[in-house]
């Protein structure tokens, strides 16, 4: 198994063979992609979590053979050559091809006929024979004349042919590689103009790009669309008698030639339809899956503005806009309300501009939900004579979901649903990472089609993603929530709970060997999450690095040798004349450690605070108003990527609907994939190229 993932995913059969070992021995993916790179040959998240999922599947497809062979050797029809077959089956399909025909079956046409005897007749038929003689004696009550029985016979024989794992692997191979996935609008529905592209839709299976096969599945649930495979019918029934009929004339080829294309369209056509386009959805899915989990790493890994005491303002219409005041550290420290789509709007700026003077704050951010472009005038007015503060339009994406969770009602038991969404507001820009992990993933707002895709596989894929963040950025082991600290690998939501229940009790902790004093966690946990968990100005230095306890000595030992303490200015210099004398891989011999550890060991001891979140782009602070009304085409601004997808990118510039920039305009060359050109979080440079304020809709490019 180890040699045909390796062949799939391009590794090397040694990693593949580490990796599953460290998998089976129970260590998380974030604990072996960081501490056990020797043995991965230096895999990281993604690549591990492939070869698992790879590993996952073919042994259900082992299983799935042993238990096919089990089966037709019990009904004693197992042969050398179907034995062979079946365990040279390379995919699930092919498999269940070969185990069609001794698939115990429903009740068929063709199982009605095979029980009132008529399969002689279909072998006879099959021969050549002259079928007419013998149809007429077996004549009976659900077959009563010749028609009928002859009709039977033909049932049996298409049925045979649609078991036949031969012709449905070529049917499905011509399929796949010259079919064409078409749509069309559904009769008695009524216009949608979102589905307008789709009504008159025909596009080659191979080239069919994911999120029009996402669309056309929407449009079908909404009955809005009809959509199926269409193949060369003709060409691969003349393939199929060329294949199955080898008889040259007479009643017989007649009969035979009827039942091939009965069976074609009736039997074959549908179920390989149905194979396609579950594999091209599916593939639509994981592309789909893919891009939201893009999005959401680079949305999670933004820089947080720190040290920032923020003002959180949830826009609102008919129960007002609400306010709430955070100190650096994210504390609620003020609530207010402001209404400003009534009599009441003249108020509203001197509400703002008293809260920011009395607690002193520096940014302000506005949610982009109903009413966010009256509410940014208003703030834009109340920081007009305040130097140095500035704000900024924030997606409120998931803020509802949170507010009336259950993590928001045990932080904030005594605040109103709405407000809860304004301290979210107001936290998401003081650090997005820990905010953001309080939500479901799928309600943040950077998917495509994420309602309509696999949910099983949607929900792993992003955990898997909040997961690798969190473990990537670290988590501080004395102010961390309870989400955070439950996505740290090898904690989870109950040893998070004990975590927090034992810090407030405890007050702080002094080290990482303290957490060992916390119910339920053992030697096996703490290995997997000590070296995520960072101690600010504890017993131990180390402990505020990435440095797992493990390799501590061989840490301390380099100090020794330079001599030097953590993070020296110097300390690069001692390392590298520590390396020219030979004398780190030395150490790296008695201590064990391989020269992957080695090298991330040296890295923290010269970075031990670094946040992978500092390299990104910070966000885009503002001071005056942009309404629709102040564009014009060839105006040029900057932005931030909000979401990127198939056909382009969405850019915030100020106001409450980011602008679209198209693929095509997203450079002078030729693009094909936009994750490869901007990611969410990015800060562009972007010119107006077309503006239509009837439906607020913006065209960008990014050329020139």
């Amino acid at each position: 198994m180890e040699r045909i993932i390796a062949s799939m995913l391009g590794l090397k059969p040694h990693q593949v063979s580490g990796t599953l070992a460290l998998l089976d021995e129970g260590n998380t993916v974030p604990f072996i992609a960081r501490y056990r790179k020797e043995r991965t040959g230096e895999l990281d998240e993604v690549q591990i979590r492939d070869v698992a999922k790879l590993a996952q599947q073919l042994r259900q497809l082992e299983e799935r053979r042993e238990a096919v062979l089990k089966s037709i050797g019990e009904q004693g029809k197992l042969t050398a050559k179907l034995e062979k077959d079946i365990r040279e089956a390379d995919e699930m399909a092919r498999l269940e091809d070969l185990y069609a025909p001794y698939r115990q079956k429903r009740r068929t046409r063709a199982t009605k006929a095979v029980d009132a005897g008529l399969q002689a007749l279909a072998d006879a038929i099959k021969r050549g024979d002259d079928p007419q003689a013998l149809a007429a004696r077996l004549c009976c009550t659900d077959f009563p004349d010749v028609t009928a029985v002859l009709g039977g016979a033909k049932d049996i024989i298409a049925e045979e042919l649609a078991d036949d794992a031969y012709v449905r692997d070529y049917v499905r191979s011509r399929t796949r590689s010259s079919g064409q996935l078409a749509s069309k609008k559904r009769r008695g529905a009524d216009e949608d103009p979102k589905y307008a592209l789709y009504y008159g839709f025909s596009s080659p299976l191979s080239r069919t790009k994911p999120h029009q096969v996402l669309a056309i599945r929407r449009g079908e649930s909404e009955k809005v669309l009809s959509a199926g495979v269409e193949a060369d019918a003709d060409t691969l029934i003349a393939w199929i008698k060329k294949q199955r009929n080898p008889l040259r004339h007479g009643t017989a080829k007649k009969l035979l030639d009827e039942a091939i294309e009965d069976g074609y369209a009736r039997l074959i056509h549908p179920a390989i339809e149905r194979d396609v386009r579950g594999e091209l959805e599916d593939g639509a899915d994981l592309h789909a899956i893919g891009v939201f989990s893009l999005n959401l790493k680079n949305l999670l890994l933004q820089p947080p503005l720190t040290e920032r005491r923020v003002l959180g303002v949830d826009p609102g219409f008919r129960t007002g806009c609400k306010l709430a005041v955070v100190d650096a550290t994210g504390q609620l420290v003020a609530t207010d309300q402001i209404y400003i789509h009534d009599g009441r709007k003249a108020q509203a700026p001197r509400q703002i501009a008293a809260l920011i003077e009395k607690h002193k704050v520096d940014v302000v951010a506005v949610g982009n939900g109903t009413g966010s472009r009256e509410t940014e005038e208003a703030v834009a007015e109340a920081l007009r004579e305040r130097k140095g503060v500035q704000y900024l339009i924030v997606d409120e994406a998931g803020a509802s979901v949170y507010s009336a969770s259950d993590i928001a009602r045990e932080e904030f038991p005594d605040l109103d649903v709405s407000v809860r969404g304004a301290v979210s507001i107001a936290r998401r820009i003081q650090d997005p990472l820990a905010e953001l992990v309080k939500i479901d993933p799928k309600s943040i707002g950077v998917g495509m089609y994420q309602h309509d895709v696999n949910q099983v596989e949607l929900q792993s894929s992003l955990d898997a993603v909040v997961e690798d963040v969190v473990n990537a950025v670290g988590v501080d082991l004395n102010s961390a929530s309870q989400p955070l600290l439950a996505r740290v690998a090898g904690i989870g939501p109950t040893l998070a709970r004990r975590i927090v229940d034992h810090r407030n009790a405890s007050k702080r902790f002094t080290s990482r060997d303290d957490i060992k004093a916390v119910k339920g966690l053992g030697a096996k946990t703490f290995e997997q999450c000590a070296g995520f968990l960072r101690i600010r100005d504890g017993k131990e230095p180390l402990d505020a690095t990435g440095i797992h306890p493990e390799n501590y000595a061989l840490a301390r030992a380099i100090l020794k040798a330079a001599p030097a303490k953590l993070a020296d200015a110097d300390l690069p210099t001692k390392l590298h004349e520590l390396k020219a004398r030979g004398t780190l891989d030395e150490l790296a011999t008695r201590h064990k450690v391989g020269e992957l550890t080695l090298k991330d060991v040296l890295d923290a001891l010269v970075r031990p605070g670094r946040d992978p979140r500092e390299a990104l782009d910070a966000p885009m602070l503002r001071s005056e108003v942009l309404s629709m009304e102040d564009l014009k085409e060839g105006m040029r601004l900057s932005g931030t990527v909000r979401n990127v997808v198939d056909f382009g990118a969405f850019v915030d510039i100020g106001l409450k609907h980011a602008g679209l920039v198209h693929i095509s305009q997203m450079s002078e060359r030729r693009v094909t994939d936009p994750y490869s050109v901007v990611s969410v979080g990015d800060r562009v440079d972007v010119v107006i190229m077309s503006i239509d304020r009837e439906r607020g809709r913006i065209g960008l490019s990014m050329k020139g």
